[in-house]
């Protein structure tokens, strides 16, 4: 009797713990449109077809108040916050790039130089996230299904595909565009010691130097309404071009260019990315059986083209409209091999961005430029003028003033005096609103005002600066390329507002206005595929997203 009651329970738990193997999505896509405002959802709605953007809105759920909550919002940082649940605080990535104390350079975020490239020659193969300190919903996926679920992450950039992945990934591509790259897709030894088979094939397929050709609008010209005149003083001028408007002679520009960072930097840059993933998905089996893979893709030229044009450009607008088509595609792709209904998706971005200062300012907003170079050399001038001690500031990254420790022990400064000083120094320029400085062991003082939590979430104890300071609205930092197009770096809405759309298998359809964060995405995420939370989230799980 006791056996029998054994035997149905085993009998009911193994069937109990299959189906709920069964209730979870085959496969997760997680999709970061790099440097997407949230407006660019509702500006171009009328245009978009149904089988993309209008595609996720209409079948699944949309969070319309979806916002940072931290400073810096960089393309690094926002990738590894989406991922982890987390912020800078807690995961690590302080920036794109930041100076690093010890070694006393700059370092990239996804720096390792104990690997090695795998594909190419070129340093930038030297990549893994080992700087990222926390795990991701993709490497808790991996642990609970004993590394079987797999993991694969794709973006032009390295640290879009790197960071997305995470520590345990089976493999992460970016994609071999910069100095002098040969446009094949690449990896490291972190992940693999060769590239697999069908990798080398596509490579080898010439679909990259395929996307060597005239940009036009996709669509006649004079219907793109929603943006500004084509040809302006506020966009970027490609050399061997004459004027910023179409057509841009990709094959012709080539050469001048840096050969395929003029694909990169055009909407053909995604449909490189969608050909690659549909192939990856194909090659690698993705959601074939019922144990969850993840899938990320990271859309990057949407940036490139940002950079260079700006928010009012018909540049920008056109690179949307592509890029719902290349959505469609992508769907399309896993209706059929993974199939309808069986995988989830979620779209967000990594950061938004402000229209060009100039523009701007022509219209009568208050803007500007920040010359940011020329401030630390007033501050060390400063400085020098205080304590007859040179280069007392060694770096100004990321609105941070990193000092020379060193030689503030060698000529006994008093360290809070000096910071004082810097602190009323900046206050000192009109374009630089506020002013904060840390502990003498690099704590950031807490308080509950708003920016002051966003740059408490953005602070690392261990890596961050001395003195953090943040400037007036619509002002980022001066340099050649920054004059025309866009950056992107701060807590204001333009770019703290993205968009959160989930779709797909576990997911409610339906819209929001309650303000929700990127750290809700990943417990999101693993609450509905029942797995542990990455370890350092901080997020909470938006139940009403799950079915």
């Amino acid at each position: 009797m006791l056996k029998n009651v054994f035997l149905f329970f085993s009998i009911l738990f193994v069937t109990n713990t299959l189906q709920s193997q069964n209730d979870n999505p085959k496969l997760v896509v997680g999709i970061v449109v790099d440097q997407m405002r949230y407006d660019y959802l509702t500006r171009f709605y009328h245009k978009y077809g149904e089988g993309g953007f209008k595609r996720m809105i209409n079948e699944g759920y949309q969070c319309k108040n979806n916002h940072y909550n931290y400073i810096p919002t960089k393309t690094g940082p926002g990738h590894a916050s989406i991922f982890t649940g987390t912020t800078p605080k807690y995961h690590g990535i302080i920036g794109n790039d930041w100076f690093d104390k010890t070694l006393l350079r700059n370092i990239n975020c996804v720096e390792d130089l104990t690997v090695e490239p795998v594909g190419t020659k070129s340093k930038d193969g030297k990549k893994s996230p080992a700087q990222m300190l926390v795990t991701t919903f993709a490497d808790e996926n991996r642990l609970f299904t004993q590394m079987k679920g797999k993991t694969i992450g794709i973006s032009v950039k390295h640290r879009g595909a790197v960071f997305a992945a995470g520590h345990t990934a089976n493999a992460a591509y970016w994609w071999d565009y910069e100095h002098g790259g040969e446009g094949n897709w690449i990896s490291s030894t972190f992940y693999m010691d060769a590239l697999p088979q069908w990798v080398n094939e596509f490579n080898a397929s010439g679909k990259a130097q395929s996307y060597f050709k005239t940009w036009n609008t996709l669509y006649d010209i004079s219907s793109y309404e929603e943006s500004g005149v084509d040809a302006n003083a506020y966009e970027r001028v490609l050399k061997g071009e004459h004027q910023s408007g179409f057509p841009h002679k990709l094959d012709e520009l080539k050469t001048d260019n840096g050969g395929f960072h003029v694909v990169a930097n055009s909407p053909f840059g995604n449909s490189l990315i969608t050909d690659f993933t549909i192939k990856a998905i194909e090659a690698e089996q993705l959601g074939k059986d019922n144990i969850t893979d993840v899938l990320t893709v990271s859309y990057s030229s949407t940036d490139k083209v940002g950079h260079d044009y700006g928010p009012n450009s018909i540049e920008v607008e056109d690179t949307y409209l592509r890029l719902d088509l290349e959505l469609e595609r992508l769907f399309k792709a896993l209706d059929e091999m993974v199939g309808t209904g069986e995988y989830t998706v979620f779209l967000t971005s990594d950061h938004g961005a402000p229209h060009v200062p100039a523009y701007l300012k022509d219209s009568k907003i208050p803007s500007g430029l920040f010359d940011l170079n020329a401030m630390l050399n007033d501050v060390n001038v400063y400085l020098f003028d205080s304590y007859k001690v040179s280069d007392l500031a060694l770096s100004r990254i990321n609105n941070q003033i990193f000092l020379d420790h060193q030689k503030i022990e060698a000529h006994e400064i008093d360290l809070q005096e000096l910071k004082t000083k810097v602190s009323r120094k900046l206050l000192s320029y009109k374009l630089i609103s506020n002013v904060y400085i840390t502990s003498e062991i690099n704590l950031f003082p807490e308080s509950s005002g708003y920016q002051e939590m966003m740059l408490y979430n953005g602070h690392h104890q261990k890596r961050s600066g001395d003195i953090l300071f943040t400037f007036t609205p619509e002002v980022f930092k001066d340099t050649n390329w920054n004059r025309t197009g866009t950056d992107h770096h701060s807590g204001f809405n333009y770019d703290t507002h993205v968009p959160l759309l989930f779709f797909g298998k576990g997911i409610k359809q339906g819209q929001t206005l309650q303000r929700t964060y990127i750290t809700d995405i990943a417990p999101t995420i693993s609450a509905l595929l029942g797995i542990s939370f990455p370890n350092a989230s901080i997020g909470e799980p938006l139940e009403f997203v799950i079915d």
